[in-house]
């Protein structure tokens, strides 16, 4: 790794014949229509015109650039730990840090305290270091981790967890490594996330002023999201007089003056965060509508009845949230598991592909000596080391921590390969990566393979959903690297920086943010994924028949729906657009009301700005969406830490 600076007396020609030099390489078009010929000569083709007098002469691989992303990928990962625990998603950080990093970097350079611009491919570099840093080692701590949580009570110890995700993210980087030249240089395919990152980059360098308005875009609403979040939640940290001021509080009272306590127990009431608004814009209306739908027919329609009739037969389920999930979340969990194995399914024809293009990957030709990729492409010895590394670190502490056997480890690690190759092609056609279903059908499988047991399910589940997921993540960087004409083993060493800094923060924000069982399932973090996970393990290692008829027939007819939707659009293709989506209905039954109706506001907001003002909108709905959820989110994870770090930190390192 090289730190390009220039001497301060040389700084400014040097910089502005690097500007001219970026600038007439920006003005060329991505290569988005590919490249033709036999697999050889599609590289050269790339090689020559992409890669040449770019690749090896432009700045990318610099302190700077991984150093800030591994910075603000571990900043991002507390946003994603926040957003996974109340929505059960992952949002990508990669264009946030991109807009970010341009903008703090420009105005450092404008002050005089930056000798040199950053490049596009140092700006590249510092997205793939963030994404590493900031999404491949926290999916797992909102899902399977949480899940083992609700099912022992406790969490893990911390040092144990950091080994965890550190393993796995090393199996998740280094799986990604022969993936990329089949999938990305031959056969080309889109990742349509790395083109817009791409253009994104590209957008960022050639306009400097467009650039620095959607980073001030993004600043000015992340301000005012925690500002927002800090008024709800945060006012009592200054004055306890000051609690009942604060803006929870105040719609709280309003919400059970004007519907009640039943109702609000039930979660039907309003709350204020912009976190969900900003989430139904980046979603869209349909899967924004489908979560209204869903929400509508749970906590409108089937609690109250559930509540009446259990009465009626002296069963007294509950009035708030938390025992009320305990019931929904059934139904949901069945709907989204049967939809996403499904779809999966359906996509048979990218399974195939991806295993013939694993073929080619082992039995093709040798290459010549003269082949100029050679010295650039990620050597095949660090897959094979980085899998073996990952692999016997896992083994062990799956089977010291979890009581996992080895033998179960290695077919896990096998098996995550196998899925990681269809992961990587469905989300490279797309867009879409099948998480959710590659871990129920991990559960699926282990659950025969080692009946009675939820943790050795919900663990190795864990190692081929977070590895699969890991790997199709950063093909999308190296996607619009490849655009771009970056060195991929740079790139590659760029994103395996960041899983250092994003296992530490990641890991300590996920202890202090869930110290144990009674954090979750909660108003504050209904982390709806982990209680898909926790009620697949149970359902596996305790059998249906332990839930009770009304959890089972939630179940069963949960599935029925999950199949029938994916199915409908299937069949009526046209009217797509009005088949509510299996995974959004589902999602509704594992979090409150109020939070689907903050989704549908924001993808209908989104929607209306579009067609108003489309240029207005193409420029800044995804730049403010971004900032609001990041803001907000690290407010919130900033109120939970002063609510209860102290505590929580002395428990965790016995202090």
């Amino acid at each position: 790794m090289k730190n390009e600076t220039a001497s301060p007396a040389a700084a400014p020609p040097q910089d502005s014949g690097r500007e001219r030099s970026q600038s007439d390489q920006l003005e060329k078009p991505l290569p988005l229509s590919g490249f033709t010929g036999s697999p050889e000569e599609i590289e050269r083709q790339w090689y020559e015109q992409v890669y040449k007098n770019r690749g090896d002469s432009m700045a990318q691989l610099t302190w700077r650039a991984v150093l800030m992303g591994s910075v603000l990928g571990g900043i991002l990962s507390l946003t994603n730990l926040y957003i996974g625990l109340k929505t059960g998603w992952g949002i990508g950080v990669a264009i946030t840090a991109c807009i970010l990093s341009y903008a703090i970097w420009t105005t450092l350079y404008r002050l005089g305290l930056a000798r040199t611009r950053m490049t596009i491919l140092e700006n590249n570099c510092m997205q793939s270091t963030a994404s590493a840093a900031g999404y491949s080692t926290g999916g797992t701590l909102v899902s399977a981790i949480a899940a083992y949580i609700l099912i022992n009570g406790h969490s893990l110890p911390t040092l144990t967890l950091m080994a965890w995700v550190f393993f796995l993210a090393v199996l998740g980087v280094t799986m990604a490594i022969p993936m990329k030249r089949q999938m990305i240089n031959i056969e080309q395919l889109r990742f349509p996330s790395g083109v817009a990152a791409a253009e994104t980059l590209r957008a960022l360098h050639s306009t400097g002023g467009g650039g620095m308005k959607a980073a001030k875009a993004l600043g000015l609403a992340g301000l005012l999201s925690a500002l927002n979040n800090f008024w709800c939640d945060g006012l009592h940290l200054i004055s306890e007089k000051l609690g009942p001021f604060a803006l929870g509080e105040i719609l709280s009272r309003a919400n059970l003056a004007a519907l009640g306590t039943s109702w609000v127990g039930r979660t039907v009431s309003f709350v204020w965060d912009p976190i969900f608004i900003a989430a139904g814009a980046i979603t869209g209306l349909r899967i924004s509508t489908s979560m209204l739908v869903g929400g509508v027919l749970c906590w409108v329609i089937f609690v109250p009845l559930l509540q009446h009739y259990m009465a009626q037969g002296g069963t007294i389920i509950g009035s708030q949230y938390k025992e009320l999930i305990n019931w929904t979340l059934w139904g949901g969990a069945s709907c989204m598991v049967t939809a996403g194995l499904l779809s999966f399914a359906l996509q048979w024809r990218s399974a195939l592909r991806a295993f013939a293009g694993f073929g080619q990957m082992i039995f093709s030709r040798g290459r010549r000596s003269d082949d100029p990729l050679q010295r650039i492409e990620t050597p095949a010895s660090w897959f094979v080391i980085g899998q073996l590394v990952g692999l016997t670190g896992l083994a062990y502490l799956a089977w010291t921590t979890f009581g996992v056997p080895v033998w179960i480890t290695v077919v896990a690690v096998m098996l995550s390969f196998a899925l990681a190759l269809v992961a990587c092609r469905v989300t490279g056609e797309t867009d879409t990566t099948p998480v959710g279903a590659m871990g129920q059908i991990t559960q699926l499988t282990f659950g025969a393979i080692h009946p009675g047991s939820a943790n050795v399910t919900l663990m190795t589940a864990c190692v081929t959903a977070g590895a699969a997921d890991s790997s199709s993540d950063l093909l999308i960087d190296l996607k619009s690297g490849y655009l771009l004409g970056a060195n991929p083993r740079r790139q590659f060493i760029a994103q395996f920086s960041g899983i250092f800094m994003g296992t530490l923060v990641s890991v300590l924000g996920f202890q202090l943010m869930v110290p144990d069982a009674t954090a979750l399932g909660t108003d504050r973090f209904p982390a709806p994924s982990a209680q898909t996970w926790r009620a697949v393990a149970v359902a596996l290692s305790d059998g249906l028949a332990a839930l009770g008829p009304v959890k089972t027939w939630s179940m069963v007819i949960g599935g029925l729906v999950g199949v029938a939707l994916p199915l409908l659009e299937r069949l009526l293709p046209k009217y797509r657009k009005f088949i509510p989506s299996a995974s959004g209905v589902g999602l509704a039954w594992t979090f409150p009301f109020y939070n689907s109706v903050l989704f549908f506001l924001g993808a209908l907001a989104a929607l209306l700005l579009e067609r108003k003002w489309p240029k207005w909108a193409e420029t800044y709905t995804i730049p403010v969406a971004s900032g609001i959820i990041a803001g907000g989110a690290l407010m919130g994870a900033a109120l939970v830490f002063a609510d209860n770090g102290p505590a929580i930190w002395r428990q965790l390192f016995g202090q």
